[in-house]
């Protein structure tokens, strides 16, 4: 694959549009029915369509949360680890006096992001979904077990004889 190819690649991977990918990397190519037919052309090619699917495959296993990483936060929630951000408005009060000699009070509200731990809804939610994941508050519990069941009346003496 040339460097030109590669580049029309990386720039395909950004947002998917091959037009633009085209005439990113060949910018000799001025008329966009031009990069166009040419961009479905390299997209057919085999090669370049095995990188840009390997390349999309590892964009998206970046993207995407695995088992671990989940149950890791689920976690992190029920141990109150996590923090919340909260917007508090908190008021200003300042006092002075006018040219006057008045007395003046200005208030002012001021929006502050504040850090709390997550809520206990949060926590009781987290708790939950990591109790269903290890299968802790199942009502009905099914078990093969296999044996043999013997049953043996008495009735005491035969008194017919």
């Amino acid at each position: 694959m040339t460097e030109k190819q590669k580049r029309f690649c990386d720039e395909y991977l950004i947002d998917c549009n091959a037009t633009r990918a085209y005439r990113e990397a060949y910018p000799n190519c001025k008329k966009n029915s031009s990069a166009d037919a040419a961009a479905r052309k390299l997209l057919g090619n085999t090669r370049i369509r095995e990188y840009i699917d390997k390349r999309m495959a590892e964009k998206n296993e970046a993207l995407i949360a695995k088992q671990d990483e989940i149950l890791q936060t689920l976690t992190r929630v029920l141990r109150r680890q996590e923090m919340d951000t909260v917007v508090v408005t908190c008021k200003e009060r300042r006092s002075g006096y006018d040219e006057k000699g008045k007395k003046v009070i200005t208030e002012k509200e001021v929006p502050q992001l504040v850090q709390v731990p997550t809520k206990v809804s949060d926590l009781n939610k987290a708790a939950e979904l990591l109790g269903k994941r290890y299968a802790l508050f199942t009502d009905k519990v099914e078990t093969d077990v296999d044996m043999d069941l013997n049953i043996t009346i008495d009735y005491g003496e035969d008194d017919t004889g």
